[in-house]
């Protein structure tokens, strides 16, 4: 159908017979060009506007209505575009988009007291449901926006441990020890039931024994066993190796495992490397340069002095204190100048560390001067029918005393003169006192009355002198006869300075005196004993307990009192002990003043007892040294 032309201000253009009004062409001229004149845009005049045809009429069909309308907006914004100026804006703005933040706080105040930002006002009770509906929409924007980030570097692979693999059999225990969870049964009894996770302490030191390495799949267990007990951390990290430390840098959760090892797990540089060593000294991390100079110490500890020595001024006091204490390996006289220095040092708690270093050196000048101190403290007394020890304490604690580490304030009740006294008996070297109390040896020396009361200080002082010192023969002489009625021994005052002593002692000499204790004494008091003798119990201590237990069994004690030595037993009795037990796992008659339910109860712990030590003995033949090719394609 013909339609209208829309009229223009310049020369008229022949409108198209039908169809809808075409627009002017882009950037044409509105007035055609003379004749003969060249086509050159600084000729052209501006474009015209054009007007609204005067009687527009509308297409037949709906079709084609939409089609013009179309044609005419893409037609508005090409010119619009092409001419440089922004489309006209719309009579209704889009609302501002509403933040994130803004309903993350509504939600958190609630919308009765923060009303919905305006986009969202809606009143009363569908608001809550609006910002949910906001949320939504917020929350698929949000991940769809986000752009794929670079992928990281793979890490560096982990160190290849030389180790030889684990035995088939070995493997699984390990991972049914892991997966055990202790718990206790029914009514607060154990029952008859093993512990697994008691065992696995034991499984991890002969596995290091052995010279096994973990398996890798397995690490993650163990890292997380070593994280609930600490217990368990130095032996689980030796046998994790170093791809323990390679998982730690990954899993926050395992941290421990840098933080237990030195350094952090940083590989050192060879003691040989002078340059890399003093490099890593002068710039490493504090953990860095402790697990330096301690592994240097252990291999050169004149060189790691040396290294120490050129830093020391400098030095935090807390760190001199640590540095110094890595001085106990391989202490030696060569120390005594540095040590002697550092008897100046600002730091009270460094003087105290090198005065003890010194009292270790029993010809170093410390120990000299502290020899003569308390041997002016302590004579015999001829004159009784019976000789005797007086005691005179020092009346002052002198600039000297102090600087050779005597502490001058005493601890809350105790008296300064017995204060002092002790000090200087247990830094003064064991030998002053054969020559000074008329060629007595130990055991006589400690047999000898104490005057005035002074017995109890005298002796506990010796105590400490003896553990310190390492001294067996005064340590056997102050603990005296397992048998004897002191409970405290002659010179130990508690069960912990025993317990002390023994560790004094060679692991056989400690396991007899234990075991004559527990035959004199039961077993009420032998549990901190038991705690310092070797894994697994010699022969006759390993009897003396199970003698004392079948004792306190047909006596009807209480039985509970006994579970801290029966949880000893299943880690420390000989595995052979079995068979011996086996008659104490039946239900015996309860005497009529038994404890109610205590046969059943000692029937239950000796079964589990027996079976711990068959699984003992079990684990002990599945963890067989490793074959000489396997540790040698390990080392290869």
């Amino acid at each position: 159908m013909p339609t209208t032309p829309a009229p223009f201000t310049g020369p008229a253009t022949p409108a198209p017979p039908t169809g809808p009004a075409t627009p002017a062409p882009l950037n044409g001229p509105s007035t055609p060009t003379a004749p003969g004149t060249p086509d050159d845009p600084t000729t052209l005049t501006a474009p015209t506007t054009r007007t609204t045809p005067a009687t527009p009429t509308a297409p037949t069909e709906p079709a084609e209505a939409a089609e013009a309308a179309e044609a005419t907006e893409a037609t508005e914004a090409t010119e619009a575009t092409a001419s440089g100026t922004p489309p006209a804006p719309e009579a209704v703005s889009a609302p501002p988009p509403v933040s994130w933040e803004e309903l993350v706080t509504a939600a958190l105040l609630g919308t009765d007291r923060r009303p919905l930002p305006a986009p969202l006002h809606t009143p009363g009770k569908e608001a809550p449901l609006a910002l949910l509906d906001e949320a939504a929409v917020q929350t698929v924007r949000r991940r769809a926006g986000l752009r794929p980030a670079s992928a990281a570097a793979p890490p560096e692979p982990a160190a290849r441990d030389p180790r030889p693999p684990l035995p088939p059999a070995a493997r699984r225990r390990l991972a049914t020890l892991l997966t055990d969870q202790p718990g206790l049964g029914s009514g607060g009894r154990r029952g008859a039931t093993p512990d697994l996770m008691e065992l696995l302490p034991q499984w991890l030191a002969l596995a290091n024994a052995r010279g096994y390495g973990a398996p890798p799949e397995l690490l993650p267990a163990l890292l997380n066993a070593a994280r609930g007990r600490t217990d368990l951390r130095p032996q689980a990290l030796t046998f994790a190796g170093p791809r323990a430390l390679w998982l730690a840098r990954l899993n926050p959760d395992w941290k421990f495992a840098l933080r237990a090892t030195p350094g952090g797990g940083v590989a050192l540089p060879s003691t040989d490397d002078a340059p890399k060593v003093r490099q890593l000294w002068e710039e490493g991390l504090f953990a860095e340069r402790v697990a330096l100079l301690t592994t240097l110490r252990a291999h050169d500890a004149h060189a790691a002095r040396e290294l120490l020595a050129t830093t020391w001024s400098t030095e935090r006091a807390e760190d001199r204190l640590m540095f110094l204490d890595s001085l106990r390996t391989g202490l030696s006289a060569a120390d005594e100048p540095f040590l002697e220095q550092a008897l100046t040092d600002r730091s009270r708690n460094v003087r105290s560390t090198a005065a003890e270093l010194l009292s270790a050196l029993p010809d170093s000048a410390l120990a000299g001067r502290m020899a003569a101190r308390a041997a002016s403290c302590v004579a015999v007394d001829h004159v009784s029918n019976t000789p005797t020890l007086t005691v005179e304490a020092p009346h002052e604690c002198d600039a000297g005393m102090e600087r050779d580490g005597v502490v001058a304030k005493p601890p809350a009740g105790r008296g300064e003169r017995s204060w002092w006294l002790g000090q200087l008996v247990e830094a003064a070297p064991l030998a002053t006192w054969r020559t000074r109390l008329g060629n007595r040896t130990p055991a006589e020396i400690v047999a000898l009355p104490v005057a005035d009361d002074w017995r109890g200080e005298l002796h506990a002082a010796w105590c400490r002198a003896a553990v310190r010192q390492r001294d067996a023969t005064w340590s056997r002489a102050l603990l005296g006869t397992p048998a004897s009625p002191d409970a405290a021994g002659p010179g130990a005052v508690s069960l912990a300075e025993r317990a002390k002593l023994l560790a004094a002692l060679p692991a056989a000499d400690r396991a007899e005196w234990v075991a004559g204790f527990i035959a004199a004494h039961g077993l009420s008091e032998a549990f901190q004993l038991l705690g310092v003798c070797a894994v697994p119990w010699a022969g006759p201590l390993g009897r003396a307990v199970v003698d004392a237990l079948n004792i306190a069994r047909d006596a009807g004690s209480y039985p509970w009192s006994f579970s801290g030595v029966m949880g000893l037993a299943e880690r420390c009795l000989d595995p052979a002990e079995a068979v011996r037990l086996e008659a104490l796992t039946a239900i015996p008659d309860e005497p009529e003043d038994a404890s109610p339910g205590a046969g059943s109860y000692w029937s239950e712990a000796f079964q589990r007892l027996v079976t711990t030590l068959r699984l003992r003995a079990a684990i002990r033949d599945e963890l067989p040294p490793p074959p000489r090719s396997l540790t040698e394609r390990g080392q290869a």
